[in-house]
């Protein structure tokens, strides 16, 4: 891991990282030592690891429960280079669209390709992130929607480290498999009239998961309208599991 730039702002410290070819953010409270829960952000499609709403959420968790927060940059998106593969899958799912075709099982074929190559990207980060002294082996959650659904629900179904979930605005065409294999606390978005991922399809991967504890939050809107306050029910979802 390299760190390339440090900045500091309201008692936040964002370190700029790359780990081999994976751009990266780390945010931690300004002066920090020791151990301490860590989140690792799923950015969404056609974003990057300091997408507004990633910025926002990380800065809450560092300030309001004094996490570590990390985000990467997933193939064919911010600092990575373009990937001429993506890139033309993403020109005929396009095209296909375009003839009418589902949009749906399109998005879910090429998350579940991406999600081979982003699952063990994101464990090497995990064990990279965790060997600084400033953030430790503490307990890890896991939050992403829409693509960061679609990505995160492998992950999640992989990674032993994680202990809590937020995810949303994904399918089950994507990931019903996977889901079954995840156990941990799980807080569920689904938005009532989105438009890229059918609501059957949504509120049967929220059925798929195998946590004993996990909670449908519904809520009236199109795809990126996700209510401001659903941070604050995330803040409390995540202190309450990781401590």
């Amino acid at each position: 891991m390299r760190f390339t730039s440090e900045t500091s702002s309201d008692g936040v410290s964002e370190q700029l990282f790359t780990l081999g070819e994976i751009p990266g953010v780390l945010w931690t409270p300004e002066g920090a030592t020791g151990a301490r829960p860590l989140i690792l952000m799923g950015h969404g499609g056609g974003q990057h690891k300091r997408a507004p709403g990633i910025v926002a959420r990380a800065c809450r968790f560092v300030a309001e429960c004094g996490f570590a927060v990390a985000a990467v940059d997933v193939p064919g998106h911010g600092d990575r280079p373009k990937d001429e593969e993506y890139d033309r899958i993403a020109t005929e799912n396009q095209a296909r669209v375009n003839a009418g075709e589902e949009l749906a099982p399109l998005i879910a074929d090429f998350q579940a390709l991406v999600a081979r190559q982003t699952v063990p990207e994101w464990q090497a980060v995990l064990d990279a992130v965790q060997g600084l002294n400033h953030v430790g082996t503490g307990p890890v959650g896991y939050w992403g929607v829409s693509l960061g659904c679609g990505l995160g629900v492998p992950f999640v179904a992989s990674e032993p480290r994680v202990r809590a979930a937020v995810l949303g605005l994904g399918g089950a065409l994507a990931s019903a498999e996977a889901a079954t294999r995840i156990t941990v606390p799980v807080e569920f978005l689904v938005q009532w009239d989105d438009e890229r991922v059918p609501r059957a399809e949504s509120l049967a991967l929220f059925d798929a998961l195998a946590s004993a504890e996990k909670t449908l939050h519904a809520n009236p809107g199109k795809h990126g309208d996700i209510p401001e306050f659903e941070l604050d029910s995330t803040l409390r979802f995540f202190a309450r599991h990781l401590g």
